[in-house]
Order: structure tokens, then C-alpha cells, then sequence
């Protein structure tokens, strides 16, 4: 009775087609940005910083890869280094044209990495599979060797790494050691808001069905006037520029200073993870995935000693990881669509609640 369809009446093409057509989702949506907008009322420093702004980041990511291998059917194992190209084009930015707003540096970064997409996308023209994926598997590395082969990246700083200097944004500091979580969170939330729904938009339109073509059936699609060349590679410059806004927003508003190992491999598998447990082909579950695999570690760490269960980090690191690999090999196994899937049943048994023959 709390979750109903009927009697919601659509009298335009607009209502018709709107992102969320129940009144419930609408009024859902908005709770769960009015709790997001108030988050640093009540959350410490520390969760904004250790764990709100990586999930936001990360989600982002998630989508990002989302876009590729979940619409488009392009399998990835390069999204750590597209990301890593996101950042350090950030940081090249910043550098060299200071009195630019950063937020504007940051939208700009994911240029550079959909360039990089682009061209190491070119390969899905003609392969597919798990051949692409040791293809993407390549620019993973080849990017990640220019992260560290090349000095002027990182403005040839002795160590190697590149360090965050501090921005303000109409005289409040967001970037750099001195700026605060809560300033910090509100930047990551608002961009990680208008990317989801400028996304959301885009996947719903004709860009997003060619995708979605490509990835059921690619002759098919391309004998009904579907481009693949324009379809491919569009989705990979997409992708690719998600990624790489989110490895700019990871340094700047996360980590603070980075160094090549930071978008190793072991990133891009971290948010394929992601992507598989919270559901390939779906934008809340990109959410899901990084929610679950972000925060699942802390959790052990924090409700393991509550229950008396007195364990070493790394006993929780490893904990965790094995808790991961189990739930993704169930889930290809189960239920391949992820959290998403098992949010959307739940939604459809509570629209036909208490009659589930219906």
C-alpha cells in the first residue's frame, strides 16, 4: 500500500517520460538528498573524509565503467589508469593555469582521459571480448609506466608524486591540507549529482539505446543504421571521461598527494568489483557497489571488536576481500544483475503487496 502505480495519471508526453514516473521514487529521491545535504551536521571529519567523499568518488567510477561495460558491452580493465589520466591532467592544469577555477580544471580533466579512451578504444572495432579486455588491460599499463617515466607530469618533483595546492571557491578553501571535509563533500556531492543525472539523460536517449543495441546484438544494430564506429567509440569516450573526472576528484578531494601506484591495477579491478556486485547496466547500482565494497572493511573493523572479537587490520583486510570474492562469485552465479536486481524485485513485490499473485 506504500508503493503504488496506480492512480498516478500522466496527462503529457513530459510527465510520460520523466526519469522517475512513480511519486514515490520522486519523494525518495529527495529524502536521500535532503539527508545527503545534511550529512555534516552529524558526521565528523573523519567520516566525510575517510568515507562519504571516496564513496561518492568511487560511485562515480563505477558509472563510468558502468557506461562501458554495463550499456555498451565493451569489457574494461583500464579504468584505474583512465582515472590516473583525469588527475594528473587536473594537476597539470591547476599548475599551469592557477587563476582558473579548479572545479572547472577538474570538469576539464576528463577530456584529456576520453582522448586516451578514444584511442585505446579503436581495437573494439575490430575485437571483442576477452580480447579487448587484455587490449584496455595494455593502456593499463603503458599509462600507468607514462605515470612514472615521465617527469613533466608530475612538474619533475623529486619524489614522484604530485601534491594537491590549495583552491578556494568564492572564498571558501576546497582543495589542499587546509580545506575542510564538510567544503570538500559538498563540491564531491553536487558534481557527482548533475554527472549521475546528465548521465541518466544520456542513457535514456537515442546515444544510450545505440549502446544498449551494440551490446544485445552488434550486427543486428548495425543493420538497423547503428554506427558501431560512432556508437564504440562515443561510449568509450563517455566512460573514459567519467573516469577521469572521478581520478581528479579522487586526488583532489580525497587523497590530497598521489603517486603512480595509486591507479595501478589494482583500482581498475577494485571498481569492476564494484560494477559486478551492484549490478552491470544500472546506475544505482554502481551506488550499491561502492557502498558495499568501500564500507564493507570498515565495518568488520568497527562492529568485529563490538561483538568481542578482537582481530589485527589485516585480518580484516583479508576478511573482507574473502567476503568479496564469495559474493561476486554468487552473484555471477545467482543473480548476474547484482544489488540492483535484488533492489528492483523488492520494489515490484512491494507494488503488488499484500497479493503477490498479481
Amino acid at each position: 500500500m506504500f508503493y503504488r502505480e496506480a492512480g498516478q495519471y500522466k496527462t503529457t508526453y513530459a510527465a510520460d517520460q520523466q526519469i522517475f514516473p512513480i511519486r514515490q521514487d520522486r519523494i525518495g529521491i529527495a529524502i536521500i538528498l535532503v539527508l545527503a545535504l545534511l550529512l555534516p551536521l552529524a558526521a565528523s571529519e573523519f567520516m566525510l573524509s575517510a568515507i562519504a567523499i571516496p564513496f561518492l568518488v568511487l560511485a562515480l567510477a563505477t558509472i563510468g565503467l558502468n557506461i562501458l561495460t554495463g550499456y555498451a558491452g565493451q569489457l574494461s580493465l583500464g579504468t584505474g589508469a583512465f582515472m590516473g589520466v583525469g588527475a594528473y591532467s587536473c594537476y597539470k592544469l591547476v599548475t599551469i593555469f592557477p587563476e582558473v577555477n579548479v572545479i572547472v580544471h577538474i570538469l576539464l580533466s576528463g577530456t584529456f582521459a576520453a582522448a586516451a579512451g578514444v584511442v585505446f578504444g579503436l581495437p573494439s572495432l575490430r575485437i571483442k571480448g576477452l580480447y579487448l579486455a587484455v587490449t584496455t588491460l595494455a593502456a593499463q599499463f603503458f599509462l600507468e609506466w607514462c605515470f612514472i617515466r615521465i617527469p613533466w607530469l608530475y612538474n619533475y618533483n623529486s619524489s614522484g608524486a604530485i601534491e594537491v595546492p590549495g583552491r578556494e571557491v568564492f572564498g571558501t578553501l576546497i582543495t589542499g591540507p587546509a580545506a575542510s571535509g564538510t567544503a570538500r563533500y559538498y563540491v564531491v556531492l553536487a558534481i557527482v549529482v548533475v554527472m549521475t543525472l546528465l548521465i541518466k539523460n544520456l542513457i535514456r536517449g537515442r546515444i544510450g539505446r545505440q549502446w544498449m543495441m551494440i551490446r544485445d546484438m552488434d550486427i543486428a544494430a548495425e543493420l538497423m543504421g547503428v554506427r558501431p564506429l560512432i556508437a564504440k567509440l562515443s561510449a568509450f569516450a563517455v566512460s573514459s571521461y567519467v573516469c577521469g573526472v572521478a581520478g581528479a576528484m579522487f586526488v583532489f578531494f580525497y587523497l590530497g598527494a598521489s603517486e603512480p601506484a595509486v591507479f595501478s591495477i589494482t583500482l581498475s579491478f577494485q571498481v569492476l568489483f564494484m560494477a559486478i556486485i551492484g549490478g552491470l547496466g544500472s546506475l544505482v547500482g554502481s551506488f550499491f557497489g561502492a557502498a558495499f565494497i568501500w564500507i564493507l572493511p570498515i565495518l568488520l573493523r568497527v562492529g568485529l571488536p563490538a561483538l568481542g572479537v578482537d582481530v589485527a587490520a589485516e585480518t580484516v583486510f583479508q576478511v573482507a576481500q574473502m567476503v568479496i570474492g564469495a559474493l561476486i562469485i554468487f552473484f555471477l552465479i545467482v543473480e548476474p544483475h547484482g544489488l540492483a536486481r535484488l533492489w528492483a524485485i523488492g520494489k515490484e513485490k512491494l507494488r503488488v503487496w499484500p497479493f503477490p499473485y498479481a
